[in-house]
């Protein structure tokens, strides 16, 4: 009887290539379609066309603005109203320090923010002003002038106090940027803030106290918690994050994400800490990697010097 062994592995492994093949793609293209970059230019805002007055802008920010009403402003000596339990419970999310905010986020998304958050933040359809959705953050309407002349010098203001892009660090870029709604537990991070040493249970129970609280506010605002990012650098690419945090609803329709607004720069910033946190031994290896091709490079030298001796008196 012929053996038909060959004949029945070939059929099996076309058979599952083909549904792999299929499968896999379509799969993929599901769960993670492909989304265009638009590099942080968020070209569906208007632009920031009035050159802005700092002095007139710290008036507004401090004062008929009403935004230290919310936000603290650390660099300046102002701090925030409430703690960040208290500020959850009220906005559902303690709202940003607005120290480096003029660093974090992109031009004319922070006019935009500041001027109309919903569509700033790319959530109109979970707050309908015709149905009583208001956000959290009051629109600035203008004090009593020209709204865009203000709003341009509130935006010169805060990108005054702010640090520079070079001074701000991928830690500082995060927890600004992401950690008041994701925590990072490879990094000791939590919604509100580093997690301290304790010396004693009862002070740590406290903090955990103070953390469920948090995200139970976060919870009710956002209809669930958001992930911990300690993983995202390993299970997501560069290309998914980076369009996600660019535009959550292009990936996640609906979604009550916001639009994150942070340049290119700053994400690139955000990836590097997200790195550090899913790959601690990054740094190390590579360094290990450098010292081991130098070792190759050199003993394929002395390799081939010793060779060309050997063979030299066998010719």
């Amino acid at each position: 009887m012929k053996n038909k062994e060959p004949l029945i592995l070939v059929v099996v492994v076309a058979f599952s290539l083909l549904v792999y093949l299929l499968v896999e793609t379509y799969a993929h293209s599901v769960m993670h379609k492909h989304v265009d970059s638009q590099n942080f230019e968020y070209k569906d805002l208007p632009p920031v066309t009035k050159t802005g007055d700092i002095r007139n802008g710290k008036v507004l920010v401090t004062g008929a603005g009403a935004c230290i009403g919310c936000h603290s402003i650390e660099s300046e000596g102002i701090a925030a109203n409430i703690d960040v339990v208290s500020a959850a419970a009220i906005y559902g999310v303690n709202p940003p320090d607005l120290s480096d905010v003029g660093v974090l986020y992109e031009t004319k998304f922070l006019a935009n923010l500041i001027k109309n958050p919903t569509h700033a933040l790319n959530v109109e359809h979970k707050f309908d002003t015709s149905k009583g959705q208001m956000h959290p953050m009051v629109a600035f309407y203008g004090a009593g002038g020209d709204i865009d002349q203000e709003v341009a010098d509130m935006v010169a203001y805060l990108k005054s106090i702010a640090i520079s892009i070079d001074d701000l660090t991928p830690k500082m870029a995060y927890e600004n940027a992401c950690g008041r709604c994701h925590s990072m537990a490879y990094e000791s991070w939590t919604e509100i803030g580093q997690t301290p040493k304790f010396k004693n249970k009862i002070n740590e129970l406290a903090y955990e106290i103070k953390t469920l609280k948090y995200q139970d506010s976060l919870k009710a605002y956002m209809g669930k918690l958001p992930p911990d990012l300690s993983m995202y650098y390993r299970s997501r690419s560069e290309s998914f994050l980076s369009t996600f945090v660019e535009d959550p609803q292009s990936h996640l329709k609906g979604t009550a994400m916001p639009r994150v607004g942070v340049t290119a720069e700053v994400f690139d910033k955000l990836y590097e800490h997200m790195a550090d946190s899913a790959d601690t031994k990054r740094a190390e290896r590579d360094a290990i990697g450098k010292n081991v091709m130098i070792y190759i490079i050199i003993f394929a030298i002395f390799a081939f010097l010793w060779k060309k001796q050997v063979w030299r008196d066998l010719k």
